[in-house]
């Protein structure tokens, strides 16, 4: 019996956000695992909001709540160096059924590695992608949106007219602008495309020869004004929107554009929610033809010196947000939990799971392993034209693939400057508090004193030696 079930007696608690997404594979698939190795996993959900120092009290304050726990990766540094999480080097290595090279090199890199040892395990790939509605466009003989002005236009023109046939009017875009939540990564999303040209290891949050924020330049004022102006054409309440209420609108039919992760193009697909099944395009993220010039903050001309990464004269700048939702281990914990833990993480990650979770909407699970890029019949399967995998699968390929990926800020309490500083200062422009160089200054002040609080030298090398990724 204790052959069968190796973990019989053990119960494993782990923490990750108020779902449904994230949360709900966990708990679906929790009986499943005890059936086979007698271990009980408990899920514990808190809201986004609390996660990261719900994690980090429970772990300084040796509370110990958490044997396990699935988080942002870029959080993990802040975790690691205290010695809060368990290496998990060897035991990836030797575990055959997690087919740990078949994770994208991407993930197993950013996502899963810190300074050259594995501490988490991927369970989600994450890239923030522009989605348009297919049929809509294709009646107004418009293009998808390969510019920012494009997507503004787009949004312009379908606004307030009736996108699903009800009788009522709907909007051009949906963006998620909730504070406390979700919502701070889409700023740089825009941002990015204006501030980083010369590849990943460029940065596009700090200047890597100075830790001056590249906040006050023309590049990021003219993003932050996108931003707000695509307000005009999204929901009366968007600023109060979280990502669900802004995925609901659009697989209701209520929106011609949207901002997201990889969850829209499997939700799209839901029989039960969805009205736009077959009717949903992606692309890489919109870019921009003007990018900063960093001596001198203003905007300049793409050309083959300034954006020579650019596409048809587009400076594409794809962003690796928040970088895929990940599983790690309490180092605090026992041998017995500690092996539990790892094994259902393991578990969740193997391909005979994770290939059929990615494809559910409401798992929040995007695509991260290599043969869920090449098999294009997983898709099929699950719901999915040809013509939709081909555009959802291209669009986060062409992300992946992109050389001027931008990586999600990984230096000490990064959550800090994003979670706190920039979601306020973003929000209150958002709101009306604010004007956009009030904003810009309340961010650039927020982010130097916590860069001086924490050490600038010691800042700016961690800042540089997170630019490098393997891909």
């Amino acid at each position: 019996m204790a052959q069968d079930k190796p973990f019989e007696g053990v119960t494993v608690n782990i923490v990750t956000f108020t779902g449904p997404q994230i949360a709900e594979p966990l708990q679906r698939r929790a009986p499943d695992f005890e059936k086979l190795t007698g271990a009980k996993v408990q899920v514990i959900t808190v809201p986004f909001s609390d996660l990261y120092n719900k994690l980090l009290t429970d772990f300084a304050t040796g509370t110990n709540s958490y044997d396990a726990a699935v988080f942002a990766p870029q959080w993990m540094g802040d975790f690691i160096e205290p010695g809060y999480l368990e290496v998990l080097t060897d035991r990836v290595k030797g575990d055959a059924a997690l087919k740990w090279d078949d994770i994208a090199p991407f993930f197993r890199d950013f996502s899963a590695s810190y300074k050259g040892d594995v501490y988490t395990i991927p369970l989600d790939g994450d890239f923030q992608m522009a989605y348009y509605r297919t049929d809509l466009l294709k009646e107004a003989g418009l293009e998808p949106p390969k510019t920012w002005d494009d997507y503004l236009a787009i949004a312009e023109h379908f606004n307030g007219k009736d996108l699903n046939g009800d009788g009522k009017a709907d909007y051009g875009s949906c963006i998620a602008k909730k504070r406390n939540a979700q919502s701070y990564w889409f700023i740089t999303s825009i941002a990015g495309n204006f501030l980083q040209t010369q590849g990943t290891s460029e940065g596009a949050f700090f200047d890597t020869a100075t830790m001056t924020p590249l906040i006050d330049n023309d590049g990021f004022r003219k993003a932050l004004q996108i931003y707000v102006d695509s307000t005009k054409y999204g929901p009366p309440d968007e600023i109060n929107l979280d990502v669900g209420d802004t995925r609901g609108l659009f697989t209701s039919g209520r929106c011609a554009l949207t901002l997201d992760w990889g969850d829209i193009g499997t939700l799209a697909i839901d029989p039960k929610t969805s009205k736009v099944q077959d009717k949903v395009g992606a692309v890489i993220i919109p870019g921009t033809k003007e990018v900063v010039d960093r001596a001198t903050g203003k905007l300049v001309a793409c050309d083959a010196t300034t954006c020579p990464n650019a596409i048809d004269g587009v400076n594409h700048a794809p962003f690796a947000a928040f970088g895929g939702w990940s599983g790690a281990i309490n180092a605090a914990k026992d041998a017995k939990t500690k092996d539990a833990a790892y094994a259902f993480l393991s578990y969740m990650s193997a391909p005979e799971q994770a290939n059929e979770d990615v494809t559910i909407g409401i798992t929040g699970f995007n695509p991260y392993r290599t043969s869920q890029f090449e098999n294009q019949d997983l898709w099929i399967k699950a719901g999915m034209s040809e013509a939709a995998a081909k555009s959802y699968l291209g669009a986060i390929e062409a992300s992946l693939n992109s050389p001027n990926m931008v990586l999600d800020l990984r230096v000490p309490q990064n959550q800090r400057y994003q979670q706190i500083v920039l979601d306020t200062a973003i929000h209150r422009t958002l709101a009306g508090e604010t004007k956009p160089d009030e904003a810009i200054q309340e961010i650039v002040t927020g982010w130097d004193e916590i860069t001086e609080e924490l050490g600038k030298d010691d800042q700016l090398t961690a800042y540089k030696a997170s630019l490098g990724v393997t891909k």
